[in-house]
């Protein structure tokens, strides 16, 4: 995330860097899919009231956040819808959860495909509290024209979920997660290149790319949308753009990319985890302080960008975050403390709870 935020995308020549290659929409993807994960945990304690209130909080911390002047697109008020349209899903199983992950894959895009001719386009880079003076628009762009769709995006929260309901301490499950997540990444980046090379898909795509530049030959068009198409495909446009793999595109083939790729890293972080038990599990909780913390650290990471606490888009100052957000998160696990906005969020989502389901002591804790 810090990456795709502050490094450069492109490099003086104009080609892109690799670290874009590696995170540009694969971040923020992991960041759905563990949200779904997040959701049939939070599920197993949390009854659909307290769950309602942590998705409202959240999408008003997001809100907040994009009163910021930062050049972000703050992911957050898309967090919190996210999680209300994951409810129903909350009781299925894991192989229905697979499949409908795999259905959305193909769904979402299609609907939206549908639908975003007919809305209006975005305000901004992130939803902010003067827009909840038009509801309908602020609605249709967290769900359809926005920059992390959340009609397109149900399909990681989907796939979240189903990992959720995987057996996930099972060395076999794990690694069946990592190798076939990279298989399917490979296979659907290599579909998709050889059909967006192919003349037909040409003739219908270039003449529809020039707000990505002057586009006339294959490679010109993929390097051109490989730096990210800022949530979806043009409204209105040819359906072959369907048949694309680039970042924020909200296709088919993306959705399986960056989903596949999602479920490499936490199954990879799992062997990780695995891997080191005994003596060197303390060490690794500290060290992934950062993790039991999103909420608070990315909203850090978000009020760090501002121009009144650091230079927005200074390349130089990639190091500093990282050793902030990482020195922080590991100094308050080592302290035995929860995030600061997890506590509050935690707290008041525990407070919509019936009395018999909440912590003695109170629901602060």
């Amino acid at each position: 995330m810090v990456t795709a935020h502050v490094l450069d995308e492109r490099r003086p020549d104009g080609t892109l860097t690799w670290w874009s290659y590696l995170v540009d929409g694969r971040a923020s993807a992991l960041f759905a899919v563990l949200a779904g994960v997040s959701l049939v945990l939070l599920a197993r304690r949390t009854t659909w009231r307290g769950l309602v209130v942590r998705a409202l909080l959240v999408a008003l911390l997001g809100l907040a956040l994009g009163e910021l002047e930062t050049t972000l697109a703050v992911i957050l008020t898309y967090y919190g819808l996210l999680f209300l349209l994951g409810l129903p899903f909350l009781r299925l199983p894991a192989r229905w959860l697979w499949a409908l992950a795999a259905l959305w894959v193909v769904l979402g895009p299609v609907v939206s495909q549908l639908v975003r001719p007919h809305l209006p386009p975005r305000l901004g880079p992130s939803p902010a509290f003067d827009q909840l003076r038009d509801p309908g628009h602020l609605l249709g762009e967290l769900a359809f024209t926005g920059y992390y769709p959340c009609v397109t995006w149900l399909a990681y929260l989907l796939l979240g979920m189903a990992l959720g309901r995987s057996a996930l301490r099972e060395r076999s499950v794990q690694v069946g997660l990592v190798l076939g997540g990279v298989v399917v990444g490979a296979v659907v980046f290599l579909v998709s290149r050889s059909l967006t090379e192919q003349a037909w898909v040409l003739r219908r795509l270039v003449p529809e790319s020039g707000r990505y530049g002057d586009v006339s030959t294959a490679g010109a068009f993929v390097d051109a949308i490989g730096g990210g198409m800022h949530g979806s495909t043009p409204a209105g446009g040819s359906w072959a753009w369907l048949l694309v793999v680039a970042p924020h595109s909200g296709t088919p083939f993306d959705l399986l990319e960056t989903g596949a790729s999602a479920v490499v890293v936490i199954a990879g972080a799992l062997l990780v985890a695995s891997a080191l038990r005994g003596r060197s599990s303390r060490l690794l909780a500290v060290a992934a302080g950062a993790g039991a913390m999103t909420l608070s650290l990315y909203s850090l990471h978000v009020v760090m960008r501002t121009d009144r606490v650091w230079p927005a888009e200074e390349p130089s100052s990639y190091v500093w975050h990282v050793v902030v957000l990482l020195l922080v998160g590991a100094g308050l696990v080592a302290a035995g403390q929860r995030g600061p906005l997890e506590r509050v969020v935690g707290g008041l989502s525990r407070l919509a709870e019936p009395r018999s389901r909440r912590p003695r002591g109170g629901g602060w804790r």
